[in-house]
């Protein structure tokens, strides 16, 4: 779809004069651009346009519950020694001084600073960057433990509901609208096999076993921006579902995705295992950050959270396959359907190292 790119970015306070934009980055929900804008006598500049996708999230709420985060984050790293330019993302306003732009089509635009000299990760490439993302994402937790997350909106209702997710891929299969379940028969067994899973963390959730906390809720580790030199988190991005949940969705999400030998998208599953180097790495550096406040109950459940949250995933990815692809970007008719498989092959292969999943954890 073309996009009138210099008309939005009019709409926001931006240094310089416009050059050129380019599709930018792999995310699977908003659309997402690079604009570079020239400067007198000086390098260009690199901002983040993004169009909300407003069929998912609520705009206002969206951007106001990042405004927050953002700005309470601003304040920790200053009293940490932090880069508060560096270190958390900066929303540029539009002209009119509001989080987001809204064209003429009803299209939600926002502009993030774009954080130089940084790159990400499709995969853990050794134990130490996953010991520095599981620091990076417990520390995110250890600043955002006094923020009050009575503040933030649900801005996706039920989001981590492992229940309601269940639920809803059994209105799926029974609904198949799209001619699908039959080609899926092998993932729908093994989904529905494994229906225990759904209420271990629900059904304690908002106790003192299980408290809310304020959570990013897409704890993978391209949601971190990481210095090529030292390895180490400068930026956690991707701010879009930071709301109240639990410390066992960030940390159980992280693994499924990191400790992944291969990446979701893989469609060779003898390649997909859970890799226990990996995960250590990553255990050792989240609890070097909030290992001291963490109830016992959320401690016990670290190991299964990596289970829980790849069932998640794998049941929401075969959901849409079977709905006809409406909430994930694919590429061709069958994608949601490998990542399925993809995250059951994972699970069959946490489940066997469970045992020695939590020995690490204790």
């Amino acid at each position: 779809m073309s996009i009138d790119v210099l008309g939005i970015v009019n709409n926001f306070k931006l240094e310089g004069d416009f050059i050129y934009s380019e599709v930018y980055g792999c995310g699977h929900i908003n659309d997402t651009y690079a604009v570079y804008f020239k400067r007198d006598n000086e390098a260009p500049i690199r901002y983040i346009l993004q169009r909300i996708n407003t069929q998912i999230f609520d705009a206002k709420e969206l951007m106001e519950n990042i405004c927050l985060v953002t700005d309470y984050l601003k304040d920790k790293i200053k009293e940490e020694g932090g880069d508060p330019a560096r270190n958390t993302l900066t929303i540029i306003p539009t002209v009119d001084g509001k989080l987001y732009y809204e064209d003429s089509e009803h299209g939600c635009w926002r502009i993030y600073k774009f954080i130089e000299d940084t790159i990400t990760y499709q995969s853990a490439a050794d134990e130490t960057v996953s010991r520095n993302v599981g620091a990076a994402f417990g520390h995110f937790q250890k600043q955002l433990a006094d923020f009050d997350a009575k503040k933030l909106f649900e801005i996706i209702p039920n989001f981590h509901n492992t229940r309601m997710r269940f639920d809803a891929l059994k209105k799926a299969i029974d609904s198949d609208v799209k001619d699908r379940a039959e080609s899926a028969k092998d993932a729908i067994s093994f989904a529905l096999e494994r229906e225990k899973y759904c209420d271990v963390v629900t059904d304690k959730l908002g106790t003192k076993e299980i408290p809310f906390r304020v959570t990013h809720n897409d704890t993978k580790l391209n949601n971190i921006l990481i210095d090529p030199d030292t390895g180490k988190s400068v930026c956690i991005i991707d701010l879009d579902t930071v709301m109240p949940g639990s410390v066992l969705y960030d940390f159980g999400d992280s693994n499924r995705f990191g400790s992944n030998t291969a990446l979701e998208d893989e469609t060779d599953l003898s390649k997909v295992s859970f890799d226990l180097k990996i995960f250590k790495a990553f255990t050792e550096g989240f609890l070097s950050e909030v290992g001291d406040i963490l109830t016992d109950t959320e401690k016990e459940l670290l190991a299964f959270s990596c289970i829980l949250m790849t069932y998640e995933c794998g049941i929401r990815f075969l959901a849409d396959y079977l709905e006809g692809d409406v909430y994930f970007k694919t590429s061709h008719d069958t994608h949601n359907l490998e990542r399925a498989r993809n995250q059951f092959k994972l699970i069959e292969d946490m489940e066997s190292k469970l045992e020695e999943m939590k020995e690490i954890v204790g």
